[in-house]
């Protein structure tokens, strides 16, 4: 009766092991930051709406250094805003970001006055803004060829009601 007992404890062991098992983990694949949408803007000429995406914004000293680097994705219709105090001629760069971006420098009247498109992703090289800037729009490169937007458009935008909230000290 012994053996048995064994055969059928081994059995009732097997099907636990195969059937009750948690699948393995996929395997690790290169992390990227997610998209974090903060609100809307939209691309405007002469009162009419090009196109509105998502954005999130980087205004503190921290989320502007950061940009975009270390993402390996942007959702459709995306894009970072970045909001500096005052006007005044912006320099970026592409060190870690692998991404190509299309580089959008705005005034403070929100009237694009300089675009830098299809950025080369990792470059060390500072792409400037042609005249002062206090806002900047980062989008995949070829969004501006894509929707038409130009030098002199206009962009309007709005922070969503909890971004706000969440922005509070």
């Amino acid at each position: 009766m012994r053996p048995t007992i064994t055969l059928a404890l081994g059995i009732f062991l097997l099907f636990l092991a195969t059937h009750c098992q948690r699948p393995a983990p996929p395997p690790p694949t290169e992390l990227s930051i997610p998209f974090r949408e903060d609100g809307q803007l939209a691309f405007v000429r002469n009162g009419d709406t090009l196109v509105t995406i998502a954005i999130e914004i980087a205004e503190t000293d921290s989320a502007r250094q950061r940009g975009l680097m270390g993402r390996t994705h942007l959702p459709e219709r995306s894009g970072m805003l970045f909001i500096f105090e005052r006007e005044e001629m912006q320099g970026f760069w592409m060190a870690n970001t692998p991404l190509s971006l299309d580089i959008i420098f705005v005034n403070e009247d929100s009237q694009i006055v300089s675009i830098a498109k299809y950025t080369r992703p990792y470059s060390t090289e500072t792409i400037s803004s042609q005249f002062p800037a206090r806002f900047v729009v980062e989008v995949p490169a070829g969004f501006a060829d894509t929707y038409g937007v130009l030098e002199g458009d206009r962009i309007r935008w709005r922070r969503h009601e909890q971004s706000l909230i969440a922005t509070r000290p």
